[in-house]
């Protein structure tokens, strides 16, 4: 029989442990404090950062927590003066080849490695930087790589393979290695940012994640109209010393006013927008039995995968704008023709959990009349930045709530925020647009969670639709090749580049794992229970908007669809 639980000594202290956890594993669930910079619980170990060393009773050496797994009766020592005088020399070797920009990096001030030198006593200068030389490279519109920073972990490459996407590669460069881009033209970069959050070094930031932060500020003449995405209201709070998982959207909203914004609209509102034509798409696809499955196209960083890689996918992705394409389009014609607003003196910045979503403001597709409906992007990290810049605390805030008419949005458009939101929602509306009758219960908690992949087979009318959420791409690589041997395995089909959705998005607070996943998306769904309307079709906002201005197909086809078309490899640009 196997065993169950074993009995160790961490620092004294007898703990029971799963003997398939590490050492490491045991250590954090107990609040032991062993320092690790490679170590990510997303990822595979590798026990290369040399920082996790610990010592074995009747074991001579030093071993690292992280590859040494739980055992009967051991008895572990993680402080010691050989275990600091290591740590001490392994940090300085780190930080040789790590060049030091720590004001305008994104784990600044809460860097662990500065925390780590402070504590061990490590000079960060005592050897010479060895990696002065190396480029900095930009992915896109969307991600800055600077390999003057990397600190050789080898996590941004294990989470890019992780993802299927393989576009991060190392390359042997003399007696030591470097990170490159792939040169093969059947790998890209997807902008998803997973790199980002997997940093321990900031070696990856976002474009414009310091040097353009301000510049929506600057805006003269112009109408500046702020637009928050459904997962910040779950996230930012981490950025202030908040609970993972803090609702603090009236707070982001004052905050943002504080700045001297004139607008603050939610993103949940387009939300409930894309919801509801996704909806009446589905079931216009389901009628006329056409192309199926169809996959949800939110997710720019999905998109982006499917032009490149997989083009003969293109017809089954859904025509819907994502969100905060769908409410900055209108924001710039809806809302400005009520307020007697110029759209071209309209600025629209939306506050989104991805990098991706610089890439998307930027197609040409999504143009209204030659105006692009959004005009800037900024991450979760980057309007705590601003904030911060500004003194503004959202702990101490006052709270004021988003500006209508496009400010209230339903329980569906709230848990967008979260892997299996958006099929969530489009169903509640897809079941009431097919059976005319409103669900009776309108939790659809089988394609919720982080589990990879799910699936389900929801009954409308008596006819079994059979359903496929996808969290990270290699997930919906599953899906795919499912497809290639049952092209009808599947109708519908959410697919999210990111680990739990948008709540695990490159935008988001640093560090992100499965616990704090799971609790920015336990704040959404609770958000949803407590809405009135939880429906997004059944919006009041939402209904007025189609009786007085979405009149007719031609409209709304020009304002809340767009297109797609197969992409050739992105341009990687070397900045030095």
């Amino acid at each position: 029989m196997q065993q169950t639980t074993v009995t160790l000594k961490i620092n004294g202290k007898t703990i029971k442990a799963d003997p398939k956890s590490t050492i490491l594993e045991v250590a954090k669930k107990h609040n032991i404090d062993i320092p690790a910079l490679c170590y990510h619980p997303d990822l595979p170990v590798k026990a290369n950062c040399r920082l996790c060393l610990i010592e074995i009773k009747g074991n001579e050496g030093l071993y690292t927590a992280c590859s040494r797994k739980a055992e009967e009766g051991i008895e572990v020592k993680t402080e010691s003066p050989e275990i600091v005088r290591a740590r001490r020399i392994n940090l300085e070797l780190i930080f040789a080849q790590h060049c030091e920009e720590c004001i305008d990096c994104i784990l600044f001030p809460d860097c662990e490695m500065l925390r780590l030198a402070k504590k061990y006593g490590a000079q960060c200068r005592r050897f010479t930087d060895r990696k002065t030389k190396y480029p900095i490279y930009q992915f896109g519109p969307s991600i800055i790589f600077d390999s003057r920073k990397c600190i050789d972990c080898r996590n941004c490459v294990d989470v890019c393979a992780k993802q299927n996407v393989n576009f991060l590669e190392i390359k042997e460069k003399g007696h030591l290695f470097q990170i490159v881009t792939s040169k093969d033209k059947d790998k890209d970069c997807i902008y998803c940012g997973q790199c980002i959050t997997h940093c321990p070094s900031g070696a990856f930031e976002a474009v414009g994640e310091f040097e353009d932060i301000e510049e929506p500020l600057k805006e003269k003449n112009k109408t500046v109209v702020f637009q928050i995405a459904p997962s910040i209201r779950s996230s930012i709070g981490e950025e202030f010393d908040m609970p993972h998982g803090s609702v603090v959207m009236e707070q982001i909203v004052a905050g943002i006013k504080k700045l001297g914004v004139d607008k603050v609209f939610d993103v949940s509102v387009g939300a409930d927008f894309t919801t509801t034509e996704e909806a009446k798409e589905l079931a216009e696809r389901l009628e006329k039995g056409s192309v199926l499955p169809m996959f949800t196209s939110c997710c720019p960083s999905w998109v982006k995968y499917v032009e490149f890689k997989y083009p003969k996918l293109i017809p089954h992705l859904t025509t819907v704008r994502s969100p905060h394409m769908m409410s900055g389009g209108l924001i710039k014609t809806y809302w400005a023709e009520k307020e007697k607003i110029d759209p071209k003196k309209i600025k629209v910045v939306s506050i989104m959990p991805c990098t991706s979503k610089k890439y998307e403001i930027t197609r040409k597709e999504f143009r209204i009349n030659g105006i692009p409906p959004v005009d800037y992007v900024l991450t979760t990290r980057e309007l705590a930045f601003l904030f911060r810049k500004h003194k503004i605390d959202l702990k101490t805030i006052k709270p004021i709530p988003a500006d209508n008419p496009i400010g209230d949005p339903s329980g569906a458009g709230v848990i967008y925020g979260a892997s299996g939101g958006v099929m969530e929602s489009a169903l509640r509306s897809a079941h009431e647009m097919i059976t005319g009758k409103p669900l009776k219960k309108l939790e659809f908690k089988n394609v919720r969670g982080l589990k990879g992949l799910k699936t389900a087979d929801i009954t409308i009318n008596k006819r079994k639709l059979k359903v496929a959420v996808a969290n990270g791409i290699a997930n919906a690589e599953k899906i795919i090749k499912e497809l290639e041997s049952d092209p009808k395995k599947y109708d519908y089909v959410e697919v999210m580049a990111c680990f739990g959705g948008c709540i695990g998005g490159g935008g988001q607070p640093v560090p992100t794992n499965d616990e704090i996943r799971k609790k920015r998306a336990q704040s959404l769904y609770k958000i949803d229970t407590k809405k009135k309307i939880r429906s997004a079709h059944q919006n009041p906002i939402v209904k007025k908007v189609y009786k007085e201005f979405l009149t007719s197909k031609k409209k709304i086809h020009h304002i809340c669809h767009s297109s797609f078309s197969p992409k050739p490899k992105s341009c990687i640009k070397q900045l030095r």
